[in-house]
């Protein structure tokens, strides 16, 4: 029996895991955390349970060892594990066969048609609304990778989709070897994950593969990055703009006119409006982007205006990314814990009526912070700042003149002190948009955004 290990102990890897088990492999998940913290991961006794039962060897505390003469034929790697630490570079050069989570899912599923969303900012609303319209249309469509469930857990499903939708982050596309997706949606492009990617033009070329690999290829042109390569580099794309067709780059594309959503599939076809934009109930203009990139897949896909139509009217957005929470005394309180760079944070910013009291901090990336610092000048009538950016946002507020912050380090001391400054300022908004990665005080954004929505609620009945 051929022998797979898979790194991590993630949904991922246990997706991972199983899908390899019922193809006839010999299955062990290595994980380099201890049981401690693999407990303080809510990965439960009753998992590790299953898999021993399913005779799927589980290693805590255990890294990769290719030292020992009993070595895997395959090597499956989660998301989250660098795909340059020495162990796997060392396994691809004695030949051992080292694939993503990802790349194991899609040559279950090839036969199926795929959807794969990448960018920086905006994958998973776009992901998000891009299911639901499939869904509305009749189609077992589920969205997976970086949003729902695992990719493998898809291809374990006893019935297998229609459609695949997948949220696809750089991690995923690095060790993603043969992923050709039917329709490749990229929603952004600016500088982050560089600690991984160490440039700016590393990080492009990798998620350019993605779209590369895709027959149809759907762009936001509305992102300065991406238009400013336009048609010299993806002469075939489909292009978007909410400027109007003006500033569409090329003779086919979507874009907003007189409040409709409109296509133009080429040169020869008449514009044809498809939705009307106020059935959307998300504010903001990258909101709109979305909307017109997860029209697009969904036209290129076959489906009618009134699925389209109908799953919009109906699409409450995305859990942690400017989701109201509630409202006490006429202050909306707003989670937008998935803005884990400067960029995402300067959307939530605009996004949301001034003043605003904004919560920042957590674990710093690389990135340019001027846009950022700038909205919090024109938006922010205070901002508190947690996490172990604190000290040095601090400082960058004063380097641009900015005094109202305070440093209160955790999320429970910012609730009380937001609603206080709140009142005081007679600040319409508080917002939690940390410009930052979570893993200094939470396991991940979504546990951040949690902690929030439940300190908020207590707050607010209290």
């Amino acid at each position: 029996m051929p022998e797979a290990r898979v790194i991590g102990l993630g949904k991922s890897g246990v997706g991972a895991a199983r899908l390899l088990k019922r193809g006839g492999w010999e299955v062990e998940i290595c994980d380099s955390a201890s049981a401690d913290s693999i407990a303080s991961r809510n990965t439960s006794e009753t998992l590790l349970q299953q898999l021993a039962g399913e005779k799927i060897t589980v290693k805590l505390g255990y890294s990769l060892d290719l030292n020992s003469p009993d070595l895997p034929q395959l090597i499956v790697v989660s998301p989250g594990v660098p795909w340059d630490i020495p162990p796997l570079v060392k396994a691809r050069e004695l030949g051992i066969e080292t694939i993503g989570e990802m790349e194991l899912a899609w040559r279950n599923l090839q036969t199926i048609p795929w959807v794969a969303i990448t960018g920086t900012n905006g994958k998973t609303t776009t992901t998000a609304l891009i299911a639901a319209i499939f869904q509305a249309a009749g189609l077992n469509a589920p969205a997976c990778g970086n949003i729902g469930y695992a990719a493998c857990e898809v291809a374990l499903a006893a019935k297998p989709p229609d459609w695949v939708i997948g949220e696809i982050s750089s991690y995923q596309i690095e060790s993603s070897v043969s992923l050709a997706p039917r329709i490749g949606v990229w929603t952004t492009f600016t500088p982050d994950h560089l600690a991984r990617h160490q440039t700016l033009e590393n990080y492009y070329n990798i998620k350019a593969k993605l779209l590369h690999q895709s027959q149809l290829q759907i762009f936001n042109g509305d992102d300065a990055y991406l238009s400013k390569l336009g048609l010299n580099h993806w002469p075939d794309a489909y292009w978007t703009s909410v400027k109007g067709k003006n500033f569409l780059i090329s003779e086919k594309g979507f874009y907003i006119e007189d409040g409709w959503v409109i296509e133009k599939l080429n040169a020869e076809t008449p514009p044809k409006p498809i939705v009307q934009v106020s059935a959307l109930r998300m504010v903001g203009e990258h909101n709109q982007q979305n909307l017109l990139m997860a029209v697009a897949a969904a036209r290129l896909a076959g489906i009618d205006s009134e699925a389209i139509t109908s799953a919009i009217r109906e699409f409450p957005g995305v859990s942690h990314r400017l989701e109201n929470i509630c409202t006490w005394e006429g202050i909306d309180f707003i989670n937008d814990s998935k803005a884990t760079n400067y960029d995402a944070a300067e959307v939530g910013l605009a996004s949301v009526k001034s003043p605003a009291i904004l919560i920042a901090g957590g674990e710093a990336k690389p990135g340019d912070d001027t846009g950022w610092l700038a909205k919090i000048q024109a938006k922010a009538a205070a901002v508190l700042l947690i996490g172990k950016a604190a000290p040095a946002f601090a400082q960058r507020l004063e380097e641009v003149g900015y005094a109202n912050y305070e440093i209160v380090e955790t999320m429970s001391n910012a609730i009380p002190k937001s609603a206080e400054l709140a009142k005081h300022y007679q600040a319409s908004v508080v917002l939690l948009s940390p410009a930052c990665a979570s893993f200094d005080q939470y396991p991940n954004f979504e546990a951040r955004g949690d902690h929030f929505r439940q300190l908020c609620l207590d707050w607010a009945k209290s």
